[in-house]
């Protein structure tokens, strides 16, 4: 089962709620690193945190981009802004990544993988990412990491209004604006962005373009009930209509099987998430209660010529309630503890409609998930931390699952020095259209898929140099997987299935932070993973070396900003159907990618910006005969306005 949503908090609550009843200093908090939050240094496991402020120096559109630069992460996007866009960890495939937003998952409930094509990156305030299996804290589908993106909340008494426009090439245009407030007791944030461009080209034939439209509305608050008592909400609402052109599986075969053909497809995507929450405390802080609902609704229609020609949809609820446990224990080894102990119910629902050759199809599956966890926290001389977790989820679609998490750290912190490791298990439970799809002479489901089971562990060490001015981690990871579903030729139609065999993923992470003086930074990271199907083949759209540095460089008293960010990815192997049944492989070339922009405060509200992507229009596939965008052009406009409430009073 999975996941229990994060109340996204501030470090002051904790201090009140959490702080074991003394009086602490909490550094930069990590929310997802598992049931309770930790200070980032006191983690055990492999992260990365992108902040909101780092998102708008570089200019980030799309999360997906800004994944791009995270060790050990891969993406995939088919040609055009917007279209299916997949993410990989450690070697792993899609649907082994949990995505959270606001505490909320939101993969879809029909196939288990969240389409990072629909995700802007406006309003978000931090991305925290963990890699390695996850599945004693959150259950199924965190097989390979988790990312939770956190956008930006309301503001105790104070406002903040902000919006911006922007226009570029391919008739492209964006605007945002988002309102946060708050008073004493209660903060709230409402914010809207929409982007359409007409886009390129995607197939080597014809001219038709393949664009995007997207509209994201988003919403959070928290009410202070009592001083003890508090009430949390999210919500958040997609609408996407995402233009691409389909492969060729003609039969017989045509001079164009196996390619991207030129057709007027269309894929509309509708998102809806949402979650209400409590947290209480008792005994002046050491004990907490967090409760709550959430629930998520992914609808999609494939229209061809304007006429749907299929559709699917999923939803899901989640019900979950969690007490935490904290105390000190001074005169044994320093130390400081956190228990913590949580139940889950969770229901996913499926729906598949074929209209093109059954007008009133209407299938639907579901199935539903009972989990229980706990976990400890602890730690000993401010330098060792721990942390342990187990998990059952009693499934009544599949076997029970048993999975566990242990980590550690350990500071010196003279040296400027951090060791970390972790070990664990994970299952990702196949998906409703693995079992259940059906698209006529193309896929058929398979209901008799079993499970697929991982056992990872990473190790590395965080050295600081120059006073923290340049920083570097390196890790080593290893992960198994038991019984990798993929797709495969079955009685001369793809289906999905089970393979024999252990598949293999292992690899090294760098990452490094860089500032020489005052006004440059620079964030880098480097990738080598070998990850293997049970026969020893390489996994498809794995590379085994990819890389990214950003720079950037503030001046002028900080009113002016340039900004350079580099993505390397080396060759990597896909899959292709060219007159070829079973498929065979083709070898991508590698590719590097850069982008250039700036920006300049034209007063102390007001900013102009602009960027240059594929500067050196670079020509280069992540996906086979899928086209990728070449050199193209953005300006525009941001203004922000805010202030205390009583300063707008008087």
């Amino acid at each position: 089962m999975r996941r229990l949503v994060m109340l996204v908090v501030s470090a002051n609550t904790f201090v009140a709620a959490e702080a074991f009843a003394r009086d602490v200093e909490l550094g930069e908090l990590l929310i997802t690193a598992g049931r309770t939050p930790v200070e980032k240094e006191r983690s055990g496991r492999a992260f990365t945190v992108i902040t909101g402020e780092q998102l708008e120096a570089s200019q980030t559109r799309y999360v997906a981009d800004a994944l791009r630069q995270v060790p050990g992460f891969h993406v995939s996007r088919t040609g055009s802004l917007g279209g299916l866009t997949q993410v990989r960890v450690r070697g792993a495939e899609g649907n082994h990544l949990l995505v959270f937003i606001d505490g909320v998952e939101v993969s879809s409930a029909s196939d288990g993988e969240f389409d990072f094509g629909s995700l802007q990156a406006a309003n978000i305030d931090r991305i925290e990412i963990l890699r390695g299996p996850q599945g004693a804290f959150w259950g199924a589908n965190a097989l390979a990491g988790v990312v939770n993106i956190i956008t930006k909340g309301g503001i105790r008494n104070g406002y903040e209004v902000s919006v911006r426009s922007e226009a570029g090439t391919d008739e492209t245009l964006l605007g945002s604006g988002s309102i946060r407030w708050g008073g004493e007791r209660f903060d709230a944030a409402l914010s809207a962005s929409g982007r359409r461009t007409n886009g390129f080209n995607v197939s080597d034939f014809g001219t038709e373009d393949d664009g995007d439209e997207n509209t994201t509305l988003n919403g959070k608050g928290t009410v202070d009930i009592t001083d003890i008592f508090q009430v949390n909400w999210t919500g958040r609402y997609v609408q996407r209509a995402s233009g691409f052109d389909e492969q060729d599986f003609a039969f017989p075969a045509t001079v164009t099987q196996g390619r991207v053909i030129d057709t007027d497809s269309v894929i509309e995507t509708r998102e809806t998430f949402g979650s209400l929450g409590g947290r209480w405390t008792m005994l002046d802080g050491l004990l907490t209660h967090r409760f709550g609902a959430r629930a998520s609704d992914t609808e999609r229609d494939n229209l061809r010529d304007g006429v749907v020609t299929s559709a699917s949809g999923g939803d899901r609820v989640n019900f979950y309630h969690q007490t935490t446990l904290a105390f000190e224990t001074p005169q044994l080894a320093q130390s400081a503890h956190k228990i913590t102990g949580g139940v889950e119910y969770e229901r996913e629902r499926f729906n598949r409609r074929q209209p093109v050759f059954d007008p009133s199809q209407l299938e639907g599956q579901e199935r539903a998930i009972h989990g229980v966890v706990a976990e400890y926290r602890g730690a000993f001389f401010e330098r060792l931390f721990l942390n342990g977790a187990i998990r059952h989820d009693d499934n009544d679609a599949f076997e029970d699952a048993t999975t566990y998490s242990v980590s550690g750290a350990f500071l010196i912190p003279t040296a400027g020095t951090r060791f970390h490791a972790s070990a664990g298990t994970a299952v990702t439970n196949p998906t409703f259209f693995e079992q259940f799809g059906f698209v006529p002479a193309q896929f058929t489901g398979n209901p008799s898929l079993e499970p697929e089971s991982s056992f990872g562990w990473d190790a590395g060490v965080e050295q600081s140099f120059f006073g923290d001015r340049l920083v570097i981690d390196v890790t080593y990871f290893q992960q198994d997987l038991q019984d990798e579903i993929r797709t495969d030729f079955v009685n001369g139609a793809l289906s999905p299935i089970n393979l024999d065999g252990t598949s293999e993923r292992e690899g090294v992470e760098v990452a490094a932070t860089l500032s020489l003086f005052d006004g440059f930074s620079a964030t880098g990271a480097y990738t080598y993973v070998d990850a293997t199907e049970p026969d020893g083949a390489d996994e498809v759209r794995r590379p085994r070396h990819t890389a990214s540095l950003n720079m950037v460089y503030r001046f002028l008293d900080g009113c002016a900003e340039l900004f350079a960010d580099i993505i390397y990815n080396g060759d990597m192997e896909d899959l292709e159907f060219i007159n070829a049944t079973p498929e065979t492989r083709v070898t991508l070339d590698e590719y590097t990618v850069v982008t250039i922009g700036g920006s300049y405060k034209l007063n102390g509200n007001v900013s102009l910006f602009g960027r240059v992507e594929n500067l050196f229009d670079e020509e280069y596939e992540e996906v086979f005969d899928y086209n990728t965008q070449g050199v193209t052009a953005f300006l525009g406009l941001k203004a922000t306005l805010g202030g205390s409430i009583y300063d707008a009073g008087n």
